[in-house]
C-alpha cells in the first residue's frame, strides 16, 4: 500500500456536496480513506473572475500505481460532470494528486509531487492540518514550514 494525498476542490454548484461525493467515488475505486482535512473556502487560484472555491486534502492508502490513480481521479472527475474550460478555470471538481509516497515523477502528464503545490495557500492549509509534518520530497522542508513561507 501507497499513502497518497490528494486535494479535492469545487467552485460550481454545491461546492461542499461535490467534495463529498468525489471522496465517495474514490472509495468506490478501492482507495481507503485515511484523513480528510476541513474544508476551507478560498480565492481562486490564477484566474481570479470566477466563483469561490472550496477546498480540502485527503490521506488515503491505495495499490494503484500514480498514473493508474490519475487515470481514476480524471474519470472521477468525467463522471461528475467536469467540463474542460479554460486553465485555471471554474470546475465542478477538481482531484490532484499532491504527493504519493516520497516518489517524484516530472512527466508532461503527471507531476509528483504536485509541481505548484508549495505556492499555493488552498493546498498547504488543508495539507497541513493533516499531514504537517511530512516532508516535500524535493524541498525537503516540510508542510508547515512551506505554509509559512507563503501569503494567504
Amino acid at each position: 500500500m501507497s499513502t497518497v494525498y490528494l486535494g479535492i476542490g469545487s467552485n460550481l454548484g454545491d461546492r461542499v456536496d461535490n467534495c463529498k461525493r468525489a471522496i465517495e467515488l474514490l472509495k468506490e475505486e478501492g482507495i481507503i480513506i485515511q484523513k480528510e482535512s476541513s474544508i476551507y473556502e478560498t480565492e481562486p487560484w490564477g484566474v481570479k473572475e470566477q466563483p469561490i472555491f472550496v477546498n480540502m486534502v485527503i490521506e488515503a492508502e491505495t495499490v494503484m500505481e500514480p498514473f493508474d490513480l490519475l487515470r481514476v481521479l480524471k474519470n472521477i472527475e468525467k463522471k461528475m460532470g467536469r467540463k474542460e474550460t479554460f486553465h485555471w478555470g471554474p470546475r465542478i471538481i477538481d482531484l490532484d494528486i499532491l504527493l504519493y509516497d516520497n516518489m517524484v515523477i516530472n512527466n508532461e502528464k503527471l507531476n509528483i509531487p504536485h509541481k505548484n503545490m508549495h505556492e499555493r495557500y488552498f493546498v498547504l492549509k488543508p495539507l497541513s492540518e493533516i499531514a504537517g509534518d511530512i516532508r516535500h520530497p524535493v524541498l525537503q522542508l516540510n508542510i508547515k514550514e512551506l505554509l509559512q513561507r507563503i501569503k494567504k
